[in-house]
């Protein structure tokens, strides 16, 4: 807290001592960041996102108010250019340089959006979920194994599925039983950051390090100890508090797959190596392999379709443009208004000045562990995006920190991460901020054990 309140302050400090508004231009930014209008576009996007931390309250989607905030803040940047600038070229490259970065952003989400819509929809997840039940495993075994299945599936499924997945297994089983749903809602949402952080799928901090081609996709496998690291110790800390006893016998009945769920999953994957090839030896953007992949999902769709008995009205009208239809629009828009809201602010000066106070004056190990912690309080995606655009001079060993501090920061607290908010919105009431709170000691030392063991496998990348 202490480190965002002197950023702050660094900020203001800035406007105060500037006499004109106007800092030294970069070759990126109009330098203008002790202008009251920069100040202005600060306040807007602080504001912005107040709303985004208080959604589970408000009820209102988060990607309204940081569009809200991108137009106002584009706006006001407009303004400033035309006003203390002549060159509108530049102002124009930065806006196609940002519809660049969302473009490659959201066409690589909607894809596994696409992909994982159309295997809820055939029952995937919904069939391991009664097969867990069915098991009537006890609820220390349980809290491990929904932890277990939360680390590995998150590097595929991404985070805020798997959490949503496990979160629906515990409530299920424990719903008599307060104390073990909290704790293993905690577990759940550690361990589904955790793996998401080696893996360029796993969470869209990984992705945009990924797509901004800091590490390529096999390089983030290096984080794998580190990661199981920041889950089993305050997993191992907190199972010693799991109730003893097992659940009341669950009366769900057995949900089987539907016709060809197998056979998309294993698309899916396809899509996954098909982006990792485009990559890898194409030296393509991954977003045109997981377009491609796309392909094979609507060529099977139809097939599906074609090949099904019009009496078989569950395949005779499998439209997997129902299901791009039901990707998570709310984030997709969200991450719009964050990367506009941020490049925005980059362009007035704002974020050279972020980098300069941090990566200059702390260093970039400690920079990038403050990192991990502000993305507890303020999302790990704008903070991310800020360094990315920032551009620090950082070693490949320090891009993979920072890569794990913000995908794992955020297990801190309950707000800090997708996962997190949206468990507290399904375990309505079960699993709480304070509860959270309660266990963020524990969560802590695997946050500092997951650096410790980076620093002593990888520091001589």
């Amino acid at each position: 807290m202490r480190t965002i309140l002197g950023f702050i302050g660094l900020l203001f400090a800035n406007g105060v001592l500037a006499s004109t508004g106007a800092a030294e231009a970069g070759p990126n930014n109009m330098g203008l960041t002790g202008n009251y209008l920069g100040l202005l576009c600060i306040a807007i996007f602080v504001l912005a996102y107040a709303f985004v931390m208080v959604e589970e309250f408000i009820h209102l989607p988060k990607s309204k108010p940081v569009i809200l905030a991108a137009g106002l803040i584009w706006i006001i940047v407009g303004y400033m250019s035309a006003t203390y600038q002549s060159d509108s070229l530049q102002l124009e490259a930065i806006v196609e340089h940002n519809l660049t970065e969302y473009a490659a952003l959201f066409l690589f989400l909607l894809v596994a959006m696409t992909y994982i819509n159309a295997m809820t929809e055939r029952n995937v997840f919904e069939a391991l979920r009664c097969w867990l039940i069915r098991r009537q495993f006890g609820y220390r075994k349980l809290f491990w194994i929904t932890g277990l299945f939360a680390f590995f599936l998150s590097p595929i499924a991404d985070n805020l599925t798997t959490a949503l997945l496990m979160g629906a297994v515990v409530l299920a089983v424990g719903s008599d039983n307060p104390k073990f749903v909290a704790l293993g809602c905690i577990n759940i949402v550690v361990a589904a950051n955790a793996g998401g952080a080696f893996s360029p799928f796993g969470d869209i901090t990984t992705l945009m390090v990924w797509q901004s081609g800091h590490a390529t996709f096999f390089e983030f496998f290096a984080l794998f100890v580190p990661a199981v690291v920041n889950f089993m110790v305050p997993a191992t800390l907190m199972s010693f508090a799991v109730p003893d006893g097992n659940p009341q016998a669950g009366s769900d009945v057995d949900v089987p797959m539907k016709r060809g769920a197998l056979i998309i999953c294993g698309l899916f994957f396809c899509t996954i190596a098909t982006a990792v090839s485009f990559e890898q030896f194409l030296h393509l953007p991954p977003f045109l392999g997981m377009m491609f992949g796309m392909s094979y999902l609507f060529m099977f769709a139809y097939y599906i379709k074609m090949s099904s008995p019009e009496e078989h009205e569950d395949f005779s009208q499998f439209n997997i443009f129902n299901k791009v239809a039901q990707a998570e629009w709310d984030t997709l828009f969200f991450f719009f208004g964050v990367i506009f809201c941020v490049g925005g602010l980059g362009f007035i000066g704002y974020l050279e000045i972020m980098s300069s106070y941090f990566y200059g004056g702390w260093g970039a190990t400690n920079a990038n562990i403050a990192m991990g912690v502000i993305s507890a309080v303020i999302d790990n995606i704008p903070v991310m995006f800020a360094i990315l655009t920032m551009e620090p001079e950082m070693s490949h060993y320090q891009w993979l920190l920072i890569t794990l501090t913000c995908g794992v920061g955020g297990s801190l607290l309950s707000i800090g991460s997708a996962a997190g908010v949206a468990l507290m919105g399904q375990a309505r009431g079960a699993y709480t901020f304070f509860s959270h709170l309660k266990w963020t000691w524990a969560i802590a030392l695997g946050y500092i054990a997951s650096i410790y063991t980076h620093y002593l496998l990888n520091s001589t990348m």
